[in-house]
This record gives C-alpha cells, sequence and structure tokens, in this order.
C-alpha cells in the first residue's frame, strides 16, 4: 500500500496494526517478557540523506549507508537495543546478539520488498582491542535501528521498531508512528541544507614524509628477510577546523563525487562519526549468492584519455601490482574454502573511480544457510589488501609503524538483514569526525611488496587524502 494521508488518530484507520500489537503485547504480559515489533510501511519517495539530516541527533547511534550508482541506501536513526564488545571472539558474540534478538522480533510488514527487512547495522575496528584508551568507537558496536528509512530505484519503505512489554501504550506509539511518517513524507521535495563556504582549518600530517618514507624502507627489509610479504602501511592527516564540519554536505559531496563508492557514515552518540566512500566490497549476500572484492594494485587516473588507458595498460601489465593483487585472491578463495564455500574467481579488471584505478577482481560463491555472514567476514578481515602477508605478522608490525590508532579505518562496516542479506564495506578513503573539538582525522593507506618505491607510495597516499579531504570540505 501507499500511505496517504488520514486522520491523526493512526490507530483507528490501521486496525489490524492495532490489534497486531494488542495480541502481541498480551503475550507479552502472559509470558512476562519483551518483544521487538517490527513495523514497515510504504512512505512518499524521499531522499534517505534529507531525512538523515532532519533526524540524526549527536546523542543517539546513526548509521548512513548509499551505493548511489545502485539507486539504494538506507539510514538507520537510534537504537532499540545495542551490543558492543571487544576481543578475540567479538564476531561470534556478535553473532549471537543478532541471533538472540532475531528471535525477539514480531514483524508487521505492509510491504513486499526484501531490501527493507529488519536489518542490524554494525561497525567493527581494524584491531579486536583499541591501544588508545580515548578512542571514540568500540572494537565491536551492533545495534538494531528505532527507524529504518530504505530506498531502492524510487520505491521507499519506513520501517520502526519498537519493544513491546507490559507497559507499552499502543494508542500513544500508532500517533507518534504516523506522526513521524507525515513529517518524513513532508521531506519528499526537500534537499540537503548546504553551507556554500568552505570550512578553514589548519592541516597537519601526524606522521610526516620522512618518517613515512623511512617506514617503507624498514618494512622493504623485512620483507627481504621473508618476515613477510607484503604490509600495508597507512598515513593520518589531522585537520582542526575553525567550525565543525557539515557531516550531511560532506556525505552529499561524497556521493556526487564517488558515485561507484559506497557512501557511509556510523556515529557513537557521543559527537564522533566515521565516514567514507569505500570502493572495496568485503562481502554482500543476497538470496545466499555472496560477491566479494579482490582490489589491489592502484595507480592514479590520467589527465586525458590517451593518458589514461596508457596508465591504465601499464597497470595491467605490472608484475609488481599484479603480484600485490594475486595475494589478495589467494587470500580470498582460501579463507572461503575453508569455510566450505566453493569461490569462482572472474578475470581481474580495472575499477576506475574519479581520482584512482584499482586492479579488480570479483569473487562469487554459493552460501550455505548454517554459514552466517558475521562467520565470513571474521575469516575475511583483515585481508591483504588492507593488512599484508601473512595478516597476523603484518598486524604485529602495523602497529609498530603507524603513531595513530586505526580504529575503524580498513576494517568491516554495514549491515546484516532478517534472511541473512548484507553487505559490509571495508572503511578506506574514510575519516573520523570530532564535532565536538572540531577535528577530524583522514587516512589512506598504501601496499608494500617487493619493488616499492617509498616516493611513489607516499605520493600515492597524499593522493587518496587530497581527494578525501577535497570531498569533505
Amino acid at each position: 500500500m501507499t500511505v496517504s494521508p488520514c486522520s491523526a488518530k493512526f490507530f483507528i484507520s490501521n486496525q489490524e496494526l492495532y490489534q497486531f500489537l494488542e495480541k502481541k503485547q498480551a503475550y507479552c504480559i502472559k509470558n512476562n517478557c519483551t518483544q521487538i515489533a517490527s513495523i514497515a510501511v510504504y512512505i512518499d519517495s524521499v531522499d534517505p540523506l534529507v531525512v538523515f539530516q532532519k533526524l540524526a541527533t549527536i546523542d543517539r547511534l546513526n548509521f548512513y549507508w548509499e551505493s548511489p550508482s545502485k539507486k539504494q541506501a538506507i539510514a538507520a536513526i537510534g537504537a532499540v537495543t545495542k551490543f558492543e564488545v571487544k576481543g578475540k571472539g567479538r564476531f561470534s558474540e556478535a553473532e549471537k546478539f543478532i541471533r538472540y534478538n532475531l528471535s525477539r522480533i514480531v514483524n508487521f510488514c505492509n510491504v513486499n520488498n526484501s531490501f527493507a527487512n529488519p536489518a542490524f547495522f554494525c561497525s567493527f575496528s581494524f584491531f579486536d582491542t583499541n591501544l588508545q584508551q580515548n578512542y571514540p568507537f568500540s572494537p565491536a558496536t551492533i545495534f538494531l535501528p528505532n527507524l529504518q528509512i530504505t530506498r531502492k530505484d524510487e520505491r521507499c519503505i519506513l520501517r520502526a521498531n519498537i519493544l513491546i512489554d507490559a507497559d507499552f501504550n499502543i494508542e500513544n506509539y500508532l500517533k507518534s508512528l504516523w506522526d513521524k511518517i507525515t513529517d518524513i513524507n513532508n521531506l519528499k521535495y526537500d534537499f540537503i541544507s548546504l553551507n556554500d563556504s568552505k570550512p578553514k582549518f589548519i592541516k597537519n600530517s601526524i606522521a610526516k614524509s620522512s618518517k613515512f618514507k623511512q617506514s617503507v624502507l624498514s618494512a622493504l627489509e623485512d620483507i627481504g628477510k621473508g618476515d613477510y610479504s607484503k604490509i600495508v602501511l597507512a598515513d593520518a592527516l589531522n585537520i582542526q577546523l575553525i567550525a565543525p564540519l557539515n557531516l550531511f554536505k560532506s556525505l552529499n559531496n561524497l556521493r556526487q563525487l564517488h558515485p561507484n563508492c559506497c557512501i557511509f557514515s556510523t556515529s557513537n552518540g557521543k559527537g564522533q562519526n566515521f565516514i567514507g566512500a569505500s570502493p572495496e566490497t568485503l562481502i554482500a549476500i543476497h538470496n545466499r549468492k555472496l560477491t566479494t572484492d579482490a582490489l589491489a594494485g592502484s595507480a592514479a587516473r590520467g589527465k586525458t584519455p590517451a593518458e589514461d588507458a596508457k596508465i591504465a595498460n601499464i597497470l595491467l601489465n605490472s608484475d609488481k601490482e599484479r603480484h600485490e593483487h594475486s595475494l589478495v585472491i589467494d587470500f580470498i578463495t582460501q579463507r572461503l574454502l575453508s569455510l566450505g564455500l566453493l569461490p569462482q574467481v572472474s578475470t581481474p579488471r580495472l575499477r576506475q573511480l574519479s581520482n584512482i584505478q584499482h586492479l579488480w577482481t570479483p569473487i562469487a560463491a554459493k552460501v550455505p544457510r548454517n554459514v552466517h555472514p558475521l562467520q565470513i567476514v571474521a575469516q575475511l578481515h583483515p585481508t591483504p589488501a588492507v593488512a599484508g602477508v601473512a595478516p597476523e605478522i603484518a598486524c604485529q608490525e602495523i602497529r609498530r609503524y603507524e603513531t595513530f590508532e586505526r580504529g575503524l579505518y580498513a576494517a568491516p562496516l554495514g549491515w546484516i538483514d532478517s534472511e541473512g542479506n548484507c553487505e559490509f564495506v571495508v572503511g578506506i578513503r574514510s575519516a573520523l569526525i570530532d564535532n565536538n573539538s572540531q577535528s577530524s582525522l583522514l587516512y589512506a593507506g598504501a601496499g608494500i611488496v617487493p619493488g616499492s618505491d617509498p616516493e611513489k607510495e607516499f605520493a600515492e597516499i597524499q593522493l587518496k587524502l587530497q581527494a578525501l579531504l577535497k570531498a569533505l570540505t
């Protein structure tokens, strides 16, 4: 059905929904328990980013997710239930949390759209513990939102999740729900509020060029000794702003500048957001079919079509870049095989973005029902594309070389719905925005393998950082 204006007494004209909630509340009273009612309705076609701007507040968890090229977006606002955990068992603990809450969900759905199932939104840090004690995000955060607004093509759906117990007031809730739907429908002609003035800032790189290049040289020595065969070293750029950054303007910039990437933002409810435009899908599962990206080996884009084609040809035929790329393919296929999946590897090709191009190999597999998406995430993170080979040794060295906390940088971020569909990206091309201190920390990394040149690796990182800085400001 399509929602149309009606009386403020929403429950009167929606007796079916009222009776559904009444029945579930009676069950909760009889069994002395709580359930989560999940209600889905069609709404007018609104821009989820506009809804996100209007409804998201700094004191609540929220999550924004958009794939412009696929014409799909999700805004998740507030948390009806959340879970934070650290340590080596964080993925399995997160899986238990999701399974438990799925058992509590009772679904009222007047829509026929798999993209609007109840979804849990997840952010995991690169390491399973944070060394920086005041780092603002937990090593794992999973939540089920109060409101979930999804748009696929031009079809838009609102899903509301609410705890039902003996004290739940059905009439008051349905009136507030209808008020919320009305408010959101009124946004269908709105646009992102933009401040045209560019923010003023002082920027300084945490890791100076000489230090980064020395780290590359030292890593190449270790590689030469056979300690490991690849390591990904990152740099961070600290931006101190005179006024807070406009989060929604930055997200709008990102989706316009990087339509082939996944645009994301997650908050901690304390004034910090982690945002970015990732070109790399860690896993996507739809109807039990998994796809993942082997993405490694990079080069700049050319200034003319001829120069662009020349650079692309060099990238495709570079022994150094193809070796780095093959390490990622081998890692992903072996990890999927260890879970009993049978990966199908496509032919390597180019992933061309606005300012950079990568070697890219899509990998697909069918997922058995007994394999949870987080089991796959746990096996694949961190890939050689963001850590190195072997990942365990490379991660130890990363902590030795890098002077900042990676946190959510290069880590899994995404969502899992009630049917096991999911999308997780690797949190690269990303920034930590702190509106409390009016500062931002921008991240970028480069893979170091035999043949790497410190000057070129530093230049690649600067290319990525400058593209991100342009989008954010």
